[in-house]
């Protein structure tokens, strides 16, 4: 079939297969689901999240009718709590810490009632900022990264008392939330909504269409700022490292995902009938599945370990194969095939060597597709950084936050401790956002 005339989901039916993955509680299903926590001392779920929320505090909130309450308790550590509760993966953190899941075969459903509880603080207009601003203290931070590091970050300097310029390169802020996450997890323009909240602290603004290093030199972010810090998060994506690659066909995975949550219906026109997602976490999960929400009718997902080694988590594999995603495990791509558009895949099986080593058995295949999205990881852009000190592609920062430059920290996923969780971007900002106050008032 021509892919001009394949046909594809409707505007209505595009909305549904997009709609909520998970449809949020009611009144009557929060406390419901509330009741079963047990309000267990030096609570496992609190040890179990980055951000150290009071879980049960915040539960037992919610259960006693006081779900604005249960909001500043998780808003108190999380400022993007909201984001954490429908994309944060709940089923290896705080919910797999759950007393319940040995007492009772089930956690508590941590994620839903986080976000029932946050919603109904954010989706109230008329209600106050639930932080106070300190006294002004005169300083100004420049933060670079409008995401989850940086918009963590500058909400704490704000409630420090300090003027936070944040400097964003896309004509919207939020990072990952806004570009980078799957549509069925962020819907209704959520990840606006939050940030237009943590704003309503005041103190706070954002400048679109700067980025650091081509517009902006950091040398004069230290000039023109009492500090810095830096949530680029990891620019660009690793590609596949073939030669003589068609110039039609092949596209990363969030760029993919960008496209999408900006323009769905124009997303889903553009789609083939076969698309393969190269990778096996939990981008390449959310290109796989949304390819099939847009209409393609067969998509496969190519990872070159088993599905015990995907980072994705099975909760998000799960999901997949639901979606009638075809995987094909421990199989390496060798080959992109076609001369001007992409026509197909050449893999290789592989296993484990007795030494851990992945090899190939020599074993080839071809599988056939129309688009190719690569899922395989991303690098920081390094030009943009001055003379910044880099571990392993990232920032190196100490204990503080700080890099190697006096003044300029960095957090999220851009430095050598970050890890791929927006649960610990937020922790990230918020902490550095003390080291800098510290640092501030020396």
């Amino acid at each position: 079939m021509d892919k001009a005339t394949r046909p594809g989901p409707d505007a209505r039916q595009l909305a549904e297969n997009l709609s909520d993955i998970h449809p949020p509680l009611d009144k009557f299903q929060a406390k419901t689901a509330a009741a079963e926590c047990l309000y267990c001392y030096e609570a496992p779920c609190t040890r179990a999240c980055p951000t150290s929320i009071d879980i049960p505090t915040f539960i037992h909130k919610i259960s006693t009718d006081n779900p604005l309450g249960a909001a500043k308790t998780i808003l108190a550590e999380n400022i993007l709590g909201g984001t954490c509760a429908r994309a944060c993966p709940t089923e290896v953190l705080c919910e797999e810490a759950c007393v319940r899941n040995t007492s009772d075969g089930a956690p508590v459903e941590i994620g839903r009632l986080q976000r029932f509880a946050v919603d109904h603080l954010i989706d109230r207009p008329t209600e106050e900022h639930p932080f106070d601003r300190a006294p002004d203290t005169g300083r100004r931070v420049a933060v670079v990264g409008a995401g989850p590091a940086g918009l963590a970050c500058a909400h704490r300097l704000a409630m420090l008392g300090h003027q936070v310029d944040i400097f964003e390169a896309m004509p919207k802020p939020g990072g990952l939330n806004e570009y980078g996450l799957a549509a069925y997890k962020m819907t209704q323009d959520f990840a606006q909504r939050e940030v237009k909240f943590v704003q309503g602290i005041g103190n706070i603004e954002i400048h679109h269409g700067v980025r650091l290093g081509e517009d902006l030199p950091l040398s004069a972010l230290q000039t023109s700022h009492d500090a810095v810090f830096i949530g680029v998060g990891l620019g660009s994506s690793n590609d596949l490292g073939f030669t003589d690659l068609p110039p039609e066909g092949i596209e990363d995975a969030l760029t993919f995902i960008e496209r999408l949550r900006q323009s769905p219906e124009e997303a889903a026109a553009r789609l083939p009938e076969r698309v393969t997602v190269i990778g096996g976490g939990n981008t390449a999960i959310d290109a796989a599945v949304q390819a099939r929400k847009l209409g393609a009718r067969e998509v496969t997902l190519c990872y070159r370990r088993g599905r015990d080694e995907m980072s994705a988590t099975g909760w998000e594999q799960d999901l997949a194969l639901k979606n009638d995603v075809k995987m094909i495990l421990w199989a390496m791509p060798v080959k992109v095939l076609g001369k001007h558009q992409v026509k197909g895949l050449a893999l290789e099986h592989s296993v484990m060597s007795e030494d851990g080593r992945l090899i190939s058995t020599g074993e080839k295949f071809e599988i056939e597709t129309d688009l190719i999205l690569t899922a395989i990881g991303q690098k920081l852009h390094r030009a943009s950084l001055g003379d910044l000190e880099l571990a392993g592609g990232k920032i190196t920062i100490d204990a503080h936050y700080q890099t190697s430059l006096p003044g300029v920290f960095a957090g999220g996923d851009c430095t050598a401790t970050g890890e791929d969780l927006t649960v610990q971007a937020v922790e990230d900002g918020k902490r550095a956002a003390h080291a800098i106050h510290d640092y501030l008032s020396q």
